[in-house]
């Protein structure tokens, strides 16, 4: 039970965050005050928001295995907890962003106490993380829906010159080793780099695995894998790991160290920055294709 000191915190934070609402309001972005419960939105939010606007980020903004931005993140207050509502209201947030796996609860408490949510529920693509950008961009004001467009515009540009580069390059058959029995096929993240890096993800071309799924380990060791797609600081504390693990030991590509790098967050990654994974995809699988 919350001791009447909490519950009185609690009160006062309802107050002022309705306070701050009540005043500025989201459509006046001298007044914005924006709280991000989600990596994912953090990415979002340091892209659009003026740096007074951030009124915290996820407690998991500054961790690199999971963020595009935490060097970024580091100069911003960070939640303690994902899930505390108190947490966010101490921050008095005019604003607060989620996503659709965040505890329903959670959202509801946020809401009552008179802030706006905004929950995001498609990142599965780039267009996506386009309509994201935009719909993050109106919530802020004027100066984020521009800033939102150039993000937009040079992601474009970027992912144009990629696939130029890439016209007519063989795809890469590859796989995305796990240490949890599970392995990226179909309509995930990984599917979504090998799309834009001539990758072939075994995992959905000859599995038909949809979302991350238990791949048939007998089977897997038959097929032509040219390259496992592996995430750390290092390829050989990567690869270390695999080749003292069934299947994956028994693969010829992994016994023969026919891997490629990339960072961490780049696997999961649901904003406008996974273009950078998918352009070190690329130049891992086909350096040839890249001027030194």
């Amino acid at each position: 039970m919350k001791s009447p000191a909490r519950r009185l915190l609690l009160r006062l934070c309802i107050v002022l965050a309705l306070a701050v609402s009540a005043g500025a309001g989201a459509s006046d972005a001298a007044g914005v005050r924006v709280v991000s419960q989600t990596v994912g939105s953090d990415e979002l939010l340091l892209a659009l928001a003026a740096p007074e606007q951030i009124a915290a980020l996820s407690h998991i903004a500054t961790e690199s295995a999971f963020s595009a931005v935490a060097e970024e993140a580091k100069h911003f207050p960070r939640l303690q907890r994902s899930d505390d509502a108190e947490g966010i209201l101490r921050h008095e947030p005019t604003l607060v962003l989620f996503a659709d796996y965040s505890r329903f609860e959670l959202v509801e408490q946020i809401r009552r106490a008179g802030v706006t949510v905004l929950v995001f529920d498609r990142y599965a693509t780039l267009e996506d993380a386009y309509a994201n950008l935009r719909k993050l961009g109106r919530a802020i004001g004027p100066e984020a829906i521009a800033r939102a467009e150039t993000i937009v515009a040079d992601c474009e540009r970027r992912v144009a010159e990629l696939r130029d580069t890439l016209r007519g390059a063989e795809p890469v058959r590859v796989i995305a080793p796990s240490t949890y029995g599970v392995i990226p096929g179909r309509d995930t993240t990984f599917q979504d780099l090998c799309d834009h890096a001539a990758a072939d993800n075994l995992g959905a071309s000859l599995a038909d695995l949809v979302g991350h799924a238990p791949p048939p380990a007998e089977r897997m060791l038959t097929w032509p894998v040219d390259r496992i797609v592996v995430a750390g600081e290092s390829l050989s504390k990567a690869l270390e790991v695999y080749r003292k693990l069934p299947p994956y030991s028994l693969m010829p590509a992994v016994r023969e160290g026919r891997a490629v790098l990339i960072e961490p967050w780049q696997l999961s990654c649901v904003s406008h920055h996974r273009v950078r994974g998918y352009e070190a995809l690329a130049r891992a699988l086909h350096p040839e294709r890249f001027a030194p």
